[in-house]
């Protein structure tokens, strides 16, 4: 299966990374996510929310955020496995990460 990340950092400069995935991966949903969760606490992202509670979307976003434009420009390899990682979480062929919108969108 082909799916499609899109990385969207600033959308006046149109610094965005796209991503395109060939999943053959029998890596699981759970390590994905798991991945993410993991992530978030080395990078020490901080919760979005008043309420301190920190779901899926959120750690994607700060994941994506706290490592910043210049690393995914610096770590191309990395960057295409964060990608695959973002596919496998969502359980999507297409993610759209927005990080100027706060937001992340997939079909």
């Amino acid at each position: 299966m082909q799916s499609h990340v899109s990385i969207i950092f600033n959308s006046s400069d149109r610094k965005d990374y796209e991503f395109f995935i060939h999943n053959n991966s029998d890596e699981a949903q759970e390590a994905a996510r798991a991945w993410f969760a993991d992530k978030w606490v080395e990078l020490e992202c901080e919760p979005i929310r008043q309420s301190g509670k920190v779901l899926l979307l959120d750690r994607i976003l700060s994941v994506v955020d706290g490592l910043g434009h210049y690393w995914f420009e610096d770590h191309p390899k990395e960057a295409q496995e964060l990608a695959k990682k973002a596919v496998l979480a969502l359980d999507s062929p297409v993610v759209v990460i927005d990080l100027p919108g706060a937001s992340i969108s997939s079909n």
